[in-house]
């Protein structure tokens, strides 16, 4: 069929809640991980785009909006590691009421587990598990205790 239009999808707007745009390609599903989200606790509307056009630079990306929830600086923080080029905005009453960047620090403490199994921090002892930030985007981390590159940042978050 030549000159058939599209229907274009769009994502609903929500009343109050958090929309996580700019998440890298592929990454939504980890996001819902980090926000704790499973088929036993959906208590809100959620909705997810995967693989959206974005007028960013990429090609890309991932949205999820989440209504009636907030998120804390711990979840953002988590967020920042696997989407370190994520926007999040407030919304309320559908506007939006804040709107910014999560940020990823020079060091990551208490937020990721270290893949090696031999280090310190997964013996047991009393220390939270720290990473120097090597490469941004996408992140690159690496234990300050045993010096090893973390590898699937996702599967180790805490």
């Amino acid at each position: 069929m030549t000159g058939a239009k599209v229907a274009e999808t769009k994502i609903p707007p929500i009343r109050n809640g958090t929309v996580i745009d700019h998440i890298s390609n592929g990454q939504a599903l980890n996001v819902l991980k980090i926000l704790g989200v499973n088929e036993q606790n959906i208590d809100s509307v959620i909705s997810i785009g995967m693989h959206v056009p974005s007028s960013k630079g990429s090609m890309w990306k991932d949205i999820i909006k989440v209504e009636d929830r907030e998120l804390d600086p711990k979840t953002v923080d988590k967020i920042a590691l696997i989407a370190p080029d994520a926007t999040i905005s407030i919304i309320r009453d559908y506007y939006i009421a804040e709107k910014f960047h999560v940020r990823l620090e020079d060091r990551i403490i208490g937020l990721a587990r270290c893949s090696n199994p031999y280090c310190i921090t997964n013996k047991g002892e009393p220390i939270d598990p720290e990473f120097k930030v090597e490469v941004r985007s996408p992140p690159k981390l690496r234990c300050v205790y045993c010096d090893r590159i973390l590898t699937n940042i996702s599967e180790n978050l805490l």
